[in-house]
């Protein structure tokens, strides 16, 4: 299981909706929301 890094959520990688890569790694998220915040200013998340 992922975590998405907005929410805390947890998120199998396996059935995920939603994803984006940064910086050679895979993100994983709970929903578009989360995935949208994420994708504005991923550093702030990290």
């Amino acid at each position: 299981m992922a975590i998405d890094p907005i929410c805390d959520m947890e998120v199998d990688e396996e059935e995920a909706e939603y994803k984006t890569e940064y910086k050679g790694k895979t993100y994983y998220f709970c929903a578009p929301g989360c995935k949208a915040q994420f994708e504005e200013d991923p550093e702030k998340y990290l």
